[in-house]
């Protein structure tokens, strides 16, 4: 920058010669430099202002398109990218098929300490053991004095601890806000439901995840934000599951049982309407598997979907139906069941020595011959056995959605010769579940279509492949109502509601080899109204024993038959079905013409 001088020597000089003050140009040039100096500064603010507004403008264009964006979205969006990266502690609900609820949150609190933020750590100490009697005083004061600078003090607190420990008045004592699991009906349908337990966890939220049942396997979609917090409607009716139960837990307590299982569910649809296993457990307070010990006598052992038992006789239809199915039989068939009978140097022997001579098939299954069972399932054969029982199920774990059914395993013999394939016919030397037992009865129930057992409320039957032939499967429940109006389940007539099912009493096997000579597992499975059936159920006690009488039972028709009875007088009308009632004959009327 060239800078004009304030006293050029060449106008001073023609100043003085004028006889003029040479400070008069001096001030002119002056004044000159200030507006130059001035018309610059103003230049230099005025391009600052337009990047300022440019800036501004750019700004406030992006900002406004995002949020232009954002209001044409949709609202989970942001919610879902707002979660993503934090604990989610949400959790659907869980309800039964009418919508009542099975399992829910509740809002609590934890508790932890900051050791170093604490004024009197041994009153604390002292004053926390007392609200806690399970907390250790001389622990609590080790940590509260050492050199810790965090520590969980208790996961979950209720509203009361949480006062009282407020009132403690110690400001290294601090809460965190949780969301806890709760079952408002405590231990029903504990097995199905499971438990659910903390996951990863911090100061301000701790994510629930399931430990086990339904929790578990429906993990994921109970915690999904994009549900919306939609409940997940299982099959089980609460009022229903909370009748199975209390039968179960009084036929426990008459029959001095050692354990009890029941599976109730739809025939057309497979939904399963209760599933109870005792003993059982609550799910608020889930116990832990205790190591080393027998998982089967563990309360946490489902019964009815990881228990796997021989159950007796109730296999005898299955042989029957096949014979009936590939024509070895007919319904005038005559089957010779007198002894003796040996396969293998096996003697094959009917209950208490009993000889039921010539029988049809039908007679077979009411009388429950072994023998008769035996020489139908030799007509059929090994292969053919095997296979129409895995067309039912029967050698498979059932699909169910829990992850104990994983475990229920069915045992089937090493080598399926003649030996095996009598011992199988009457429902010995293979071992299943009660569900697995339900889901084929269930199919004789419903015209002789394959049904997969399900915990989720479904809109519409199943179209499963066809077993049997439906002609086949209603001959199959004519001999199961026989064998209640006839045979060894008259206990489990209902009035008003027609039943028809099978028995099974099955010497329990001795882990040391053989069998028990009093020990067995009693079963009934049944399907009802018989005439049109809309339910199976399978009742299953552990060891019962019948004292009434002068000599001691355990057979099933003594044991399982009345528990399942008043079990569908008690449910049947909660499923909404209503008693056919035959009128009481018109007697001492005379009928006159006019």
């Amino acid at each position: 920058m060239i800078r004009r001088p304030l006293r050029p020597l060449a106008r001073i000089l023609e100043a003085r010669a004028r006889g003029e003050s040479p400070d008069a140009i001096e001030r002119e040039n002056i004044r000159l430099r200030h507006e130059e100096q001035r018309d610059r500064l103003r230049q230099r603010a005025e391009i600052r202002l337009m990047v300022l507004g440019v800036g501004f403008l750019c700004a406030f264009g992006v900002i406004g398109a995002r949020m232009a964006d954002l209001a044409a979205s949709e609202p989970e969006e942001p919610r879902v990218r707002a979660s993503s990266a934090a604990i989610l502690a949400q959790r659907a609900d869980i309800t039964d098929r009418r919508g009542r609820v099975l399992a829910t949150n509740m809002e609590t609190h934890s508790l932890y300490a900051h050791p170093q933020d604490m004024i009197e750590p041994e009153r604390a100490a002292r004053a926390l053991a007392e609200i806690f009697p399970d907390l250790d005083e001389e622990r609590l004061v080790a940590d509260f004095t050492g050199a810790r600078k965090f520590l969980w003090v208790k996961r979950r607190i209720s509203p009361e601890q949480k006062q009282a420990v407020h009132d403690i008045g110690e400001p290294g004592l601090l809460f965190g806000p949780r969301e806890m699991r709760l079952y408002p009906n405590g231990a029903l349908a504990a097995h199905v439901l499971g438990g659910a337990g903390f996951g990863r966890e911090g100061v301000h939220a701790a994510e629930v995840v399931g430990r086990a049942g339904v929790e578990k396997t429906f993990d994921d979609r109970l915690r999904d934000p994009a549900r919306g917090g939609a409940p997940l409607a299982l099959s089980l009716d609460l009022t229903v599951q909370a009748a199975t139960e209390r039968v179960l837990d009084g036929a426990m307590r008459l029959f001095d049982a050692k354990g009890a299982a029941a599976v109730l569910m739809d025939v057309e649809t497979g939904e399963i309407v209760s599933l109870a296993s005792l003993p059982d457990f609550d799910p608020n307070d889930r116990p832990a598997a205790a190591a080393g010990s027998d998982p089967g006598e563990s309360p946490l052992f489902n019964r009815a979907v990881q228990g796997v038992y021989e159950l007796g006789s109730t296999f005898k239809i299955f042989t029957a139906a096949q014979a009936l199915e590939l024509g070895v039989a007919d319904d005038e068939t005559v089957i010779d069941t007198s002894g003796p009978m040996r396969i293998g140097g096996f003697a094959i022997r009917e209950f208490r020595g009993k000889n039921y001579g010539e029988q049809t098939v039908e007679g077979i299954v009411v009388n429950s011959s072994n023998r008769g069972t035996a020489r139908l399932a030799l007509e059929i054969g090994a292969a053919d056995q095997r296979a129409f029982l895995e067309r039912l199920g029967l050698t498979e774990p059932v699909p169910l959605e829990m992850p104990e059914a994983r475990g229920g395993v069915p045992l089937l013999p090493e080598r399926w010769g003649d030996v095996a394939t009598v011992t199988v016919s009457y429902g010995h030397g293979i071992s299943v579940t009660p569900l697995h037992l339900a889901a084929a009865y269930a199919t004789i129930a419903n015209g002789g279509r394959q049904v997969v057992p399900t915990l989720l409320k479904q809109d519409a039957p199943q179209e499963g492949p066809q077993v049997m032939a439906p002609e086949v499967a209603a001959a199959a429940r004519d001999m199961l109502r026989r064998v209640v109006t006839d045979g060894t389940a008259s206990m489990a007539e209902v009035e008003g509601y027609r039943v028809a099912g099978k028995t099974g009493t099955a010497d329990k096997p001795d882990p040391t080899g053989g069998y028990y000579e009093d020990r067995v597992i009693a079963t009934f499975a049944a399907v009802f109204p018989a005439d049109a059936p809309e339910y199976a159920l399978v009742v299953t006690l552990d060891e019962p024993v019948e004292t009434s009488g002068e000599e001691v039972r355990r057979s099933a028709g003594w044991t399982a038959v009345p528990v399942a009875a008043e079990l569908i007088r008690r449910a049947a009308p909660l499923l909404g079905l209503r008693p056919e009632i035959e009128p009481a004959p018109v007697t001492g009327v005379t009928l006159t013409a006019n």
